[in-house]
């Protein structure tokens, strides 16, 4: 059955009508690593989530497959070399989403770091981390920290150090992690809320009763196992389940800040260190320069963590206090995203102390729990949790399932050679757009954006490009929405500007320019009445307003 939003109705009746092995609650990159890791292993799944997919901590991340450099520091050795091995895998299984980006740690006179430590911690790190040769870390003079990146305060500086970290656009990994699952046969659906947990006689938890909430229906989905994967929401589902006990999470938040390259013409990467000794990222990415993260305990609804003036006022003083020369004031942030971080709770540590381990907890009816852990390792995670589902099956009913594959699986997406045939698929796929009428940037900009996918873009373009003039839509916009909707289950428009193309972080002028015409096509589409298409307005304008307004408090 297609991934498509067109088949949304027939998708939530197999839901209903079948019977799966295992049931996963939760539609992040840990839910969608599990449904892969499942479905892959030939066990039918199902999952549900009660946003879009990657609507909370997925979509809210640093945008960094990172190994954690800074958790060294914190002697998390096992952690680093777990999460460090997994980044070179996620990159290989899906190069159009993830992609190695050198980062600068500038080393200053009283700073965090001291050129001993940091040469030493980032060899540990390479070694941890099983860094290939190319990629290994190099330790730079001050001047050839200035000529890598001529904003860096030069006031102290002793030098730098040079190491990769895997830059990503985490809601995008997500949605091609979904879909690879769906792919295998796991039927995922967006937009279903678990409203209560189902038990058999034996008192064992058997399914769920999930509320649609794009229709208000509420459906009953039978499984033999369920996991809580829900991320922030966690302990929320092991309430239903009576099982909220023992270890629990705490929500730490972070926020970033997104500025013009005409505001700040950062050109490289950066890791630093701010003046109350935390350490924040700073990243150029498509004409613009992105800065965080905030790291502070959060009790407010997980569902929209918003950014405050002093969050805002935060990172200002970080970018200040590193890049002096920028002199970056309230007006020139053009977006900022929140987010929330799922950590399991450690009495008396601060939110950047508290480790980012996973832990798995399963209840007396059986439901088990997944917490915690990092993006980067969401792979490992779930071949864990689905290793541990196997085992069960096998004891309980002699079912055997095979290992995990997905450590050399790619992703949806993925299917270009390799990594290291990625910029050669790259070329050959350019001019495949230019041969429909695409420019050769428009070209390149769609295949990097959907790797082995963008075959199904470039016919849509060949066939139908009508329909984008019809809308008063750019022939790219169009394409990505036709196929947001048709293969990727966006619903709205913010799961289109959001999640599946970023716009509304980093070409925020786009989202302002087309959200009509946009609305207007998903409209026709889905058949919106007028109450429904003012809704999805008053959505979009909200998220656009919540992107550059700080809120009052958390």
């Amino acid at each position: 059955m297609t991934f498509s939003n067109l088949n949304r109705t027939e998708m939530i009746n197999t839901l209903t009508t079948d019977k799966f092995d295992v049931l996963i609650i939760g539609g992040g990159i840990t839910g969608a690593g599990i449904a892969l890791d499942a479905a892959a292993r030939g066990m039918k799944t199902a999952l549900v989530e009660m946003q879009d997919f990657a609507a909370g901590t997925s979509s809210r991340s640093t945008k960094l497959v990172h190994g954690g450099l800074r958790y060294l520091k914190q002697f998390e050795v096992k952690m680093v070399a777990e999460v460090g091995k997994e980044r070179a895998i996620v990159y290989e299984n899906g190069p159009h989403v993830t992609t190695p980006e050198w980062m600068l740690l500038p080393m200053h006179k009283g700073g965090t770091f001291g050129k001993f430590s940091t040469s030493i911690g980032l060899r540990v790190y390479d070694f941890l981390a099983g860094v290939r040769k190319s990629e290994r870390r190099s330790m730079l003079t001050a001047q050839e920290t200035i000529s890598k990146e001529p904003l860096v305060k030069k006031d102290g500086l002793k030098g730098g150090g040079y190491y990769v970290e895997y830059r990503t656009d985490d809601a995008r990994l997500t949605i091609e992690v979904m879909k690879a699952a769906a792919d295998k046969g796991a039927m995922a659906v967006n937009y279903l809320k678990v409203e209560k947990l189902i038990y058999d006689e034996q008192g064992n938890v058997c399914g769920a009763a999930a509320a649609d909430q794009l229709t208000g229906k509420v459906h009953e989905i039978s499984a033999k196992k369920v996991i809580n994967a829900a991320g922030p929401w966690v302990d929320s589902i092991r309430e239903k389940d009576g099982s909220k006990k023992g270890k629990t999470l705490r929500l730490t938040k972070g926020v970033h800040l997104v500025i013009d390259q005409s505001k700040f013409p950062l050109k490289q990467a950066v890791y630093f260190d701010t003046p109350d000794k935390r350490m924040v990222f700073a990243i150029p990415r498509d004409g613009k320069t992105y800065v965080g993260t905030t790291d502070t305990f959060y009790d407010s609804d997980p569902v929209n963590p918003k950014m405050t003036a002093s969050d805002r006022t935060y990172i200002i003083n970080a970018i200040n206090f590193m890049f002096p020369s920028v002199k970056i004031s309230e007006n020139d942030i053009e977006s900022s995203w929140a987010g929330v971080r799922p950590l399991i709770w450690e009495e008396g540590k601060d939110p950047s102390e508290i480790s980012r381990k996973d832990e798995i907890w399963e209840s007396d009816t059986g439901l088990l729990t997944i917490a915690g852990g990092k993006l980067t390792g969401y792979r490992k995670m779930a071949e864990t949790i689905v290793d541990l589902l196997a085992e069960k099956f096998k004891q309980e009913s002699n079912a055997i399932f095979s290992e995990s594959i997905t450590k050399t699986l790619p992703i949806s997406g993925g299917s270009v050679g390799g990594a290291s045939k990625f910029q050669e698929f790259i070329g050959s796929h350019t001019e495949k757009g230019t041969s429909i009428g695409l420019s050769a940037e428009q070209s390149k900009h769609l295949v990097k954006m959907y790797g082995s996918n963008v075959g199904v873009i470039f016919n849509m373009i060949a066939t139908d490009r009508s329909e984008a003039e019809n809308f008063g839509l750019p022939i790219v916009l169009w394409a990505k929405l036709k196929y947001a909707i048709e293969h990727e289950l966006a619903a709205t428009p913010v799961d289109f500007f959001n999640r599946r193309t970023g716009a509304l972080l980093f070409d925020i002028d786009t989202v302002r320019t087309y959200q009509k015409p946009v609305i207007s096509y998903m409209a026709e589409v889905f058949k919106w009445d007028t109450a429904a298409r003012s809704n999805f307005e008053h959505q979009l304008n909200q998220e656009l307003s919540f992107a550059v307004k700080p809120a009052d408090q958390d």
